[in-house]
């Protein structure tokens, strides 16, 4: 997307206020999600006060915003203000729909807010899974159950030879990515692709690799961040399939399926627009049909970090 100017940007913010202030309060969250995005993402070098950002309505922020990816863009913003404090706030959903509206964007993450505001909860998570998994596989998805594809190494399908080769980075040198990569999962506890309980090599290896290129834990807010920089990475579906879900599970405690637990108030609204920052400027993406773990592992770490453009988390 091209340089966002001041103009821009300060209509966005703007209207992520008046997104946040539909219930009549611009909390502490608030505020910070609204100084990190400009921060972040709009690369706003100057510090920004919230209670100075005009109360701009729909219509002059279609007005302000004139390309159709800028428009996208920034209703990605709107959406995430509505679920910053913890709740799905109906009211604050409205105003969203009444800026997506003026700027012509309809996009299936809207439908699964709007469904899941008006009490169609079941419905948003099926469709957020379904989401997930055609921008994991790159296939169409429909209705099926993912756990038989999460969980693809169960009974006489366990690959003790694959096990067997991830067990194998712990004896590569210390501070390359697939040493670093062994000890991620030595320490959550992880099973590794091939053994009867582990994820699907094509989910697992990926989302973990992330883990360690991000340097985000798996805490509630690891989880958040590490799905938000995927997303910014890997952008088939980044709203519907990655954003959204995890702050429904691990946010609004709203759980998902079998795999994805849930809990509440894992939001981070400094880092989380950081995260979609950092995934925005990484130089490859590693849930792309091209990439191969194989080709990492003997890797310093810190230098790949660095050949990929991966500045530090906060």
């Amino acid at each position: 997307m091209r340089h966002i100017d001041q103009r821009e940007s300060d209509a966005i913010l703007a209207a992520m206020r008046q997104v946040a202030l539909a219930d009549g309060i611009l909390t502490a969250a608030d505020r910070t999600s609204i100084s990190a995005a400009g921060r972040y993402l709009l690369r706003r070098t100057a510090s920004i006060d919230c209670d100075t950002l005009p109360a701009i309505d729909p219509a002059d922020l279609a007005a302000g915003l004139g390309t159709s990816d800028l428009r996208k863009e920034a209703v990605k913003y709107l959406a995430v203000m509505t679920v910053i404090d913890g709740v799905l706030d109906k009211k604050k959903v409205a105003r969203l729909l009444d800026y997506s509206r003026a700027l012509d964007v309809e996009e299936s993450y809207l439908t699964e807010i709007v469904e899941a505001a008006s009490g169609h909860v079941a419905w948003s998570l099926a469709d957020m899974t379904r989401q997930n998994m055609e921008s994991i596989t790159g296939k169409p998805w429909g209705d099926k159950d993912p756990m038989p594809w999460f969980l693809p190494y169960t009974g006489d399908k366990a690959d003790p030879a694959l096990a067997a080769r991830y067990e194998a980075l712990g004896r590569l040198a210390d501070g390359t990515f697939g040493k670093t990569l062994w000890a991620f999962y030595k320490t959550n506890g992880y099973a590794f692709p091939g053994h009867p309980s582990a994820l699907n090599e094509r989910f697992g290896t990926p989302h973990d690799s992330t883990h360690v290129i991000s340097g985000y834990d798996t805490s509630a807010r690891g989880e958040i961040l590490v799905s938000t920089f995927t997303a910014a990475m890997h952008p088939v579906n980044p709203m519907a399939g990655h954003i959204l879900p995890v702050i429904f599970s691990w946010h609004l405690d709203i759980k998902i399926n079998d795999v994805a637990k849930s809990t509440s108030g894992g939001l981070d609204p400094d880092e989380f627009w950081h995260a979609w920052a950092r995934g925005r400027d990484i130089r490859t993406d590693i849930f792309g049909p091209e990439w191969r773990v194989w080709d990492w592992v003997e890797r310093d770490l810190e230098e790949l970090r660095q050949a990929l453009g991966v500045t530090p988390a906060g």
